[in-house]
């Protein structure tokens, strides 16, 4: 098979972006699908809003106790169960008869989806060289814009042949394409793998051991970077779950014009992911200064994306908003790489609760992002009202982001006598 020729890293990376590349299009795939179902269900936009929603409860409970399991029992078992789990759900969404069993499906796939980046961390802390974390982190996150730019287009396209239904039957199945490929191309320990170098070995970090968590002071650590990735999701789920039916109903354009246009907008956020970790990396291996290159460039990101959507505000115009909301997701995404690769600078033993405590800030914002928009919209009938929250936490953010702190790397000791008790630093 082709995939032998190539390194083992390069291998894990690869699945790792097909993984983030499906699970967002299997989570989007119902913002242009509403059109759809909304017709035939007869929903308001407050419960499309609900639908959009309902994902993200168990995304959220299970962020941290999936974090707590791929670092306990490894990122492979993990993502397998959790694949399995997504894919089903996806395919039980195009069984739906209502809005109570759309509902379902949606906590299903939410619950099957909520170990999924965590458990990526894990894989991620074991099988990429820390100079290379930025990258990985933007580069598999530019492959979940690909599936957020690709979304609104392939399900207008299988919609138009068959129906909304079938869409979330075929992504249903691609996504047990991957479960089979991951259980034969990775391993929890890269010393274990039969296709690794000597020269790929020595460049990654030395095998973790499975240590017991210090929950209260890791916590405490992770909330500044928590709380900033809520300001960042919030335009996040605006724009994954309402965009496609902006441009549907607040300009008036057919399903075919609203999925091209949501689909350049995802498009400058797929450039905005790779070149977010290309840029983090590249400041810290100049400047070797993690602050600078995670933190500083954080809050500069989200100071732009502010100024970027500013426009909104002021003006009704199509070209207007496809360029603002193309430079604002550009700049937002830009976050993702730096954001991504902190959990793993600050715990990089316990990076899979780490990076599930600070993406529980994003599910957070999933929950009420799109709900609440949902009902401004409902009550006011101004679909760019919901974009001036996005700015006032964005701006919150680019103070917070200086709180973060990737230089100051959280330790413990454990105690072996009475002169040597637990040491925690935050």
């Amino acid at each position: 098979m082709k995939y032998l020729r190539l390194r083992a890293t390069t291998v894990v990376l690869f699945m790792l972006c097909m993984m983030y590349f499906i699970t967002y299009l299997d989570r989007v795939n119902v913002s242009t699908a509403a059109a759809g179902f909304a017709k035939e269900f007869d929903l308001s936009k407050t419960e499309i809003g609900l639908v959009f929603s309902a994902f993200a409860y168990p995304y959220l409970v299970f962020q941290i106790i999936g974090g707590w399991v791929s670092d306990k029992f490894g990122a492979r078992r993990t993502l397998i169960w959790c694949g399995l789990l997504w894919a089903v759900a996806t395919i039980l969404t195009g069984f739906a008869g209502g809005l109570v069993s759309l509902l379902l499906a949606r906590l299903l796939l939410g619950l099957g989806e909520g170990a999924t980046f965590p458990a990526a961390t894990t894989a991620m802390s074991r099988w990429v060289s820390k100079d290379k974390r930025g990258f990985a982190q933007g580069i598999t996150h530019a492959f979940a814009r690909i599936g957020n730019a690709v979304a609104p287009a392939a399900v207008v396209f299988i919609m138009a042949a068959h129906g909304w239904r079938e869409s979330f039957y075929i992504f249903g199945a691609f996504s047990l394409l991957w479960v089979v490929v991951w259980c034969f191309v990775f391993t929890e320990d890269p010393a274990r793998h039969p296709r690794i170098t000597p020269d790929e070995l020595a460049a990654l970090p030395p095998a973790k051991k499975n240590l017991q968590i210090p929950w209260g002071p890791l916590f405490k650590r992770m909330m500044p970077v928590t709380i900033v990735y809520f300001c960042y999701g919030w335009t996040l789920w605006l724009f994954l779950s309402w965009i496609p039916q902006y441009f549907l109903h607040s300009y008036d354009l057919d399903l075919k014009k609203s999925a091209l246009f949501a689909s350049s907008v995802f498009f400058a956020g797929v450039v905005g992911d790779t070149l977010g970790g290309i840029v983090s990396d590249r400041i810290l291996r100049r400047s070797g200064n993690l602050k600078r290159a995670r933190s500083h460039m954080v809050s500069v990101c989200m100071l732009l994306t502010l100024l970027s959507l500013l426009p909104l505000m002021f003006t009704h115009n199509l070209t207007v908003s496809i360029l603002s909301l193309s430079a604002g997701f550009f700049f937002a995404e830009m976050t993702i790489g730096p954001m991504w690769a902190i959990p793993m600078d600050i715990a990089p033993e316990y990076s899979g609760t780490a990076s599930g405590m600070m993406n529980s800030g994003s599910a957070l914002a999933a929950i009420i992002s799109p709900v609440l928009s949902g009902y401004l919209i409902d009550r006011t009938g101004n679909w760019e009202m919901p974009f001036l929250g996005s700015m006032l936490l964005m701006a919150l953010g680019v103070v917070l982001a200086f709180r973060m702190q990737p230089d100051s790397k959280f330790e413990t000791a454990a105690p072996a006598t009475n002169d040597n008790p637990i040491k925690a630093r935050a």
